[in-house]
């Protein structure tokens, strides 16, 4: 399989307590070739199955229970190293430093662009866009 191939099967996971984003979210990544799985929650991505295989992660901030900065700091401790994308509704400029200076790779206030999504992904995923 080549370098294209490996990418685009690559785990991407989406954790956001909103179900359409969820789905929208899923359904734009599976239009354009990536595997998706969702979860309503930090604590339900931890327990998952899918936290060793998740190459990416589009993490909300604000969700009940664990909140997307503690999931990432979490993470961290755990020497994880999956890229991970905010997403927030709340798009507060402190969030997104202590975000950013704590290696997320983009950080997007909803709503954000299909565009946007997708280029942060491949940034994650080390594609380059006329790779796509």
């Amino acid at each position: 399989m080549n370098k294209k191939a490996n990418l685009l099967v690559s785990l991407i996971s989406i954790v956001d307590d909103d179900q359409s984003v969820r789905e929208s979210t899923t359904n734009l990544l599976k239009s354009n070739g990536f595997r998706a799985e969702v979860f309503s929650s930090a604590e339900d991505f931890l327990a998952s199955s899918y936290l060793d295989e998740t190459k990416c992660l589009i993490l909300d901030v604000q969700m009940p229970g664990m909140n997307g900065l503690e999931l990432q700091r979490r993470l961290a401790s755990e020497h994880r190293c999956i890229p991970i994308i905010f997403i927030s509704a709340h798009d507060n400029l402190e969030v997104r430093k202590e975000a950013t200076r704590s290696g997320a790779i983009d950080f997007l206030p909803k709503p954000f662009s299909e565009e946007a999504l997708l280029r942060a992904i491949r940034a994650a995923l080390g594609m380059a866009k006329e790779n796509l």
